[in-house]
């Protein structure tokens, strides 16, 4: 089972690379070395070190590293409501959604300790410590509306739960290794990513880990609640626990992990109909024009807009018709896409061909062909990228020529691999208890208490 005995402190990535960092402390905060900080406060990197200062730019100290930890007598205990007395930082301008179609900076406020870290080429990486549970408090709320139904909220509990553990474990048994490197020749270009750089910290606070907004966007008591009840679970299989892995919406039938990830076969995260009835796996490019460009039966196949505005974050409301989606460019455009994108020029771009599929119709392997240079990309998030200036909803897509436009239809909202959160919260609307939730996506698995 690994050797969990008690609930971790846990280390997130709140904001990196970044040339300054500035923020306020809500309280009274102690730095080892230099006594109590308070207010606000700034910070860079220089010749290695963090210097640190106060609101009238006079520096308060400068060090390798840098640690700020609430006063002891004020630190708030795991049940108790956030922000109604106690310690917290908020840190400014802060990137959610790096790289993605909803992509902005907000200002967001964290509990638990703030560590500034010098990178060697200059910038500054800004990481809260926090205990994990009270990180899943903010996970679940950051990433769902807490008004969602309990028994989605205690599933995403355990899920969110359960990946940050295998992720923590990943990482130590990695300790010492070398990330693979891309495959990358001139005809061809086959990446993933994996948290592969998140070497100062355990996660990262977006969307590629898990989204991570303090206790900002915690504004009820539901979160919290399933975070309690559901205290120290996870999912495991064959006594292990499992690499839980979720996206926002399926499509109608959940991915392979390898079509996203790595080249190898995870039993728990094999893909299935996300539906009451069955549906067929997609195994050709006519099988899968025909799934993307129909309409099946899916619990993450709804346009309910109250049942929307109960599961989804207020920035996620903002994307419609996530089910199934077209997207239409004019050939140039695309073209400059691709250009800026890639940094290769394709000459007129004349087809887009899948080359490899997964069970849900998401490519993991694309042929992009122009007059003056053909490319093979991959994998799915890689692709989503090069077709877009943001990224595609998903890589579930087909295209279709007409004239000088080039048009994307596609299904689903993420990889698709694992749990389908609007999925999820759709069964948990219509009766399902945690467990089945839970064991509909991850099939062969138990859940069990681990601290």
């Amino acid at each position: 089972m690994g050797s969990v005995k008690n609930q971790p402190k846990i280390t997130v990535g709140i904001m990196d690379r970044e040339a300054e960092i500035s923020g306020c402390l809500n309280g009274h905060f102690y730095g080892e070395g230099y006594g109590p900080v308070s207010n606000r406060f700034s910070a860079k990197a220089m010749k290695g070190e963090i210097i640190l200062f106060d609101e009238a730019r006079h520096e308060i100290c400068h060090s390798p590293f840098i640690r700020l930890t609430g006063q002891e007598d004020s630190i708030l205990g795991l049940h108790q409501q956030p922000m109604r007395s106690g310690q917290a930082f908020t840190l400014f301008h802060v990137t959610i959604g790096s790289q993605f179609h909803w992509e902005k900076r907000e200002d967001q406020t964290f509990q638990g300790d703030l560590m500034l870290c010098p990178r060697e080429d200059g910038t500054i990486a800004a990481i809260n410590e926090i205990p994990l549970e009270d990180y899943l408090k903010s996970v679940i709320s950051s990433e769902m509306s807490p008004k969602s139904p309990m028994d989605f909220l205690k599933a995403h509990a355990i899920l969110s739960r359960s990946w940050l553990l295998a992720a923590i474990d990943r990482k130590k048994k990695m300790e010492g290794e070398s990330t693979p490197p891309p495959k990358i020749t001139n005809n061809e270009i086959i990446r993933w990513y994996d948290r592969e750089d998140h070497d100062l910290f355990d996660i990262c606070a977006d969307d590629h880990c898990q989204r991570y907004q303090g206790i900002t966007k915690i504004v009820s008591r539901q979160a919290e609640e399933a975070v309690e009840e559901t205290f120290g679970m996870a999912i495991t299989f064959q006594d292990k626990i499992c690499d839980a892995r979720y996206s926002k919406a399926c499509g109608g039938i959940t991915e392979e992990f390898d079509t996203a990830w790595d080249d190898k076969r995870i039993p728990y995260l094999e893909s299935i109909s996300d539906a009451s009835l069955s549906h067929p796996l997609i195994r050709s490019e006519k099988e899968a024009s025909r799934w993307i460009l129909s309409n099946p039966e899916a619990y993450c196949n709804t346009k309910n807009e109250q049942l929307l505005e109960k599961i989804l974050t207020h920035s996620d409301l903002k994307t419609k018709n996530f089910f199934r989606w077209t997207i239409e460019y004019s050939r140039e455009e695309l073209e400059e896409i691709l250009r800026k994108k890639t940094g290769s020029d394709f000459g007129t771009l004349q087809k887009i061909v899948p080359l490899r599929r997964g069970p849900s119709g998401r490519i993991s392997r694309l042929k992009i062909v122009g007059s003056k240079k053909s490319i093979v990309v991959g994998k799915e998030l890689e692709i989503r990228r090069w077709l877009s200036r943001s990224h595609l909803y998903s890589s579930a897509f087909v295209v279709m020529i007409e004239g000088d436009r080039f048009i994307f239809n596609g299904a689903g909202w993420g990889h698709g691999i694992g749990l389908c959160q609007i999925g999820a919260a759709v069964m948990a609307t219509k009766g399902f208890s945690t467990e089945k939730i839970l064991k509909h996506y991850f099939r062969g698995v138990e859940i069990k208490k681990i601290y």
